[in-house]
């Protein structure tokens, strides 16, 4: 690995705490992502809930990634905005968010909208839904592999449910949804896991498929189980850290060869003892909801350690020999990069020349664009 690639050598001075994503470095993991399917774009549909910037979005369609996925209804109207003809909201509208659903799809309707269900009811309202605003919409079926977070247990009759949705006329039913990211371990273990889940529900699918005159899709799986889903036939794959990475994938996805590509940038304000100093990459600055050992990675030197961390401050323990003042730099890698990219409005942009060349709304980070 290139030595000290993050640090950053323009002259532009911008005030900390900011992001730095490294366009070269994203581009070398769209690629990365490509190869693993062996160059056939049709299998990824990203998630996009990792990076909610445009500018990305108009990467993917260079090189001929045209499905998305995304968790908001903000999200899938930046994936409308910027064309992206494919749009799969992996998260079931209820209550308002159906009415949101359904001005998203009359706003843009050369877009192909599809959304998820796991019960009956919520696919009925769905039907009468799309009745009374003369429209068909696309619906897929979430399934609980073990997750215990949406989606009907693989282990209940989720068959039967299916032969109840498809009568729906206002619904097209396209396939099945899965999302296993319970699923830990080393790479053997994940895949055994990812595969004794996936017979038994491509076994249910045959048996389905022969009353059906079209073929069920499968979306499945994000960064853990890509190395599975990615050599399963008819199935597209769902992940979405991969344009960034982070230390924790970084660490625990080991056979995956992703680069990190967002960095937080971050200035020492304070030494309040000889051996500890203050950064201003608090609580607002990034994702915090592991234990403090497992929330950033310095870059600048492996003997600094996080010791306490609150809103705006972040106490770092300098157990090595190198000295820092008030006033210098830090970066460091986010351990989960998805909440973090979140807490900005801007990504800055650095080239390969290590210099700041532009900067990126992260736009779908608001919980409404327009709708």
């Amino acid at each position: 690995m290139q030595k000290k690639w993050w640090k950053i050598n323009s002259e532009t001075q911008l005030d900390t705490p900011y992001l730095a994503v490294y366009e070269d470095r994203l581009r070398c993991n769209i690629e990365y992502l490509i190869s693993l399917v062996k160059g056939d774009t049709q299998k990824l549909r990203p998630h996009i809930k990792t990076h909610k910037i445009g500018e990305i979005l108009e990467l993917f369609k260079i090189y001929n990634i045209k499905k998305v996925k995304c968790a908001t209804i903000a999200e899938a109207e930046l994936a409308a905005i910027h064309q992206v003809p494919d749009v799969l909201l992996a998260y079931q509208p209820v209550g308002l968010k159906v009415d949101r659903w359904i001005l998203l799809i009359q706003k843009y309707p050369e877009v192909h909208f599809s959304t998820i269900v796991d019960n009956l009811e919520s696919a009925k309202t769905l039907n009468e839904t799309a009745l009374e605003h003369n429209l068909n919409l696309t619906i897929y079926l979430d399934l609980n592999t073990g997750m215990n977070r949406t989606g009907i247990a693989v282990s209940e009759n989720w068959g039967a449910l299916v032969k109840k949705i498809i009568p729906l006329k206002n619904i097209n039913l396209a396939g099945i949804h899965i999302y296993d990211g319970h699923l830990k371990g080393s790479i053997e273990q994940r895949k055994d896991a990812a595969q004794e889940s996936f017979t038994k529900i491509t076994d249910e699918i045959e048996k389905l498929q022969q009353n059906l005159d079209y073929e069920l899709k499968i979306v499945a799986g994000g960064s853990n189980t890509f190395p599975f889903y990615a050599y399963q036939e008819n199935v597209e794959c769902s992940p979405g850290t991969f344009v960034f990475w982070d230390a924790n994938y970084q660490t625990n996805l080991p056979e995956q060869l992703f680069k990190p590509a967002l960095v937080i940038v971050g200035t020492i304000i304070s030494k309040p003892t000889a051996s500890t100093f203050c950064i201003d990459i608090g609580y607002k600055a990034v994702s915090s909801e592991n234990p403090i050992d497992k929330r950033l990675v310095i870059l600048n030197d492996e003997d600094l350690i996080p010791v306490s961390h609150s809103e705006e401050h972040l106490i770092i323990e300098n157990k090595g020999q190198n000295d820092y003042k008030i006033g210098d730099t830090i970066y460091a890698l986010p351990y989960h990069v998805c909440p973090t990219c979140a807490l900005y409005d801007t990504v800055q942009v650095i080239n390969k020349e290590n210099r700041i060349c532009d900067q990126w709304q992260v736009a779908a980070r608001n919980r409404t664009i327009n709708i």
